[in-house]
């Protein structure tokens, strides 16, 4: 993903324990490779402790033997990697997925973020696989080595739930959509990447021109995947004990961690690991198209009549859900579950609590479950087109995106017509 393999410019958001300041325009350092190393590790000292930044990709072999090298001569008192408990686990563990409670996902409407987390991993995967290197490689080196020579291991990053929720609700609709195309699109493209293309795009110019180009399209995304992180991590490197402490993180991450340790700025770690509530107005828009629609039946009824009135209601009842089982036939969904589509479509779309493409996804996965082993090739049957109505669990994910399309198209005709018919 762009925030692990790409930078962060010297434009530093610092987050502290008083308010959400921003550092602007922080000249970097003059910064000089570590002799003896590659020009992707650094050494800071700040204070009285000598931090050793180590910058990777995720899927480059270099950076797994420069992770050794550097833990094997520095013999360090702590080390700190880029991972957090749950994807460390997910490292270490070949069945990363197959504990997933799927119904739960659902029930907690975060299917969508799921998705994303799968899109992202078969896309590492995709790009580690050609290289020979499975993504993630360098950091389970690095608690490796540093096991092996009984140093203790700190896991440094925020929790990657909370990452993926404050992601998905920082972006807009259209980023949203924006977001997973591209990644779709991304992930069924053929990429030409080598450990040459690699060594470049660590550099730091490129970095910052990908970080900046980030920042322009999609400034909330690198907010929460970059700067917030930065933060994060570089706060819990300063609660870490010892003189001496070598820090492996993504290339992307070096500039803004170098920034945010050399000023020593508190981090409210609170305002950066909770999950934004929905904004009031959001909340108020969401019931506002139902109540619109229902007081425009109401209307119809009294100024037109009954039988006008329920005219307008059937329309707006096929209209949502006819698209809305055409998706999921499109996903080759079970008849149950086109059958809840139907049924479903005109209720949801009247709620903003549950969509259809939740209630849809539920069935399928109750009537026709994924199976245990599609849970450990979901990334790599992601970037096959037929896979995704071959496998049980991806189906789930179709039948979710083409029954919420389907539901929002019967919204948007559904609701021109009812709202029309008042004049």
């Amino acid at each position: 993903p762009l925030c692990d393999s790409a930078s962060h410019a010297a434009r530093l958001v610092v987050y502290s324990s008083n308010s959400s300041s921003r550092i602007d325009n922080v000249p970097p350092e003059s910064v000089q490779p570590e002799a003896g190393y590659s020009k992707d590790v650094e050494r800071l000292t700040v204070h009285d402790r000598d931090i050793i930044l180590v910058g990777t990709a995720h899927i480059s072999a270099e950076s797994v033997e420069l992770v050794h090298q550097v833990i094997e001569r520095e013999r360090p008192d702590v080390v700190c990697i880029e991972l957090d408990d749950r994807r460390y686990r997910a490292l270490i563990e070949k069945s990363r997925w197959e504990g997933l409670d799927l119904r739960q996902v659902i029930r907690d409407r975060q299917l969508a973020t799921l998705m994303l987390n799968f899109l992202l991993s078969s896309y590492q995967k995709r790009l580690g696989g050609k290289l020979g290197v499975m993504p993630g490689s360098e950091l389970l080196e690095a608690a490796h080595t540093a096991e092996r020579l009984n140093i203790p291991v700190a896991l440094c990053d925020r929790d990657i739930r909370i990452t993926l929720r404050r992601s998905w609700s920082a972006l807009s609709f259209l980023d949203k959509a924006k977001l997973l195309s591209s990644a779709l699109i991304g992930l069924l493209e053929e990429q030409q990447l080598d450990e040459a293309e690699l060594r470049r795009i660590r550099e730091r110019d490129v970095l910052s021109e990908l970080m900046n180009e980030l920042g322009r399209v999609m400034p909330a995304l690198r907010r929460v995947l970059i700067d917030e992180r930065d933060a994060y991590l570089a706060q819990r490197i300063r609660e870490t004990q010892g003189k001496k402490v070598v820090v492996v993180v993504g290339a992307g991450h070096v500039l803004g961690m170098r920034v945010a340790l050399s000023h020593d700025v508190p981090v409210d770690m609170n305002a950066i690991t909770q999950i934004p509530e929905v904004p009031t107005l959001w909340k108020l828009l969401g019931w506002g198209l139902p109540a619109l629609i229902i007081a425009s039946i109401v209307g119809i009824a009294l100024t037109k009549g009954v039988g006008a009135a329920g005219d307008s209601l059937l329309y707006w009842v096929l209209a949502n859900s006819i698209p809305a089982a055409s998706g999921s036939l499109i996903a080759f969904a079970h008849p149950l579950t086109v059958l809840a589509a139907f049924l479903a479509a005109p209720f949801t779309s009247l709620s903003p609590l549950i969509g259809v493409g939740h209630v849809t996804a539920f069935v399928q996965a109750y009537v026709y479950p994924p199976r245990v082993h599609e849970f450990s090739t979901v990334s790599e049957d992601m970037a096959h087109a037929s896979k995704w109505w071959r496998s049980r669990l991806l189906r789930v994910l179709l039948v979710f995106v083409l029954s919420s399309l389907g539901g929002l198209i019967g919204v948007w005709i559904g609701g021109v017509r009812v709202l029309s018919g008042l004049f």
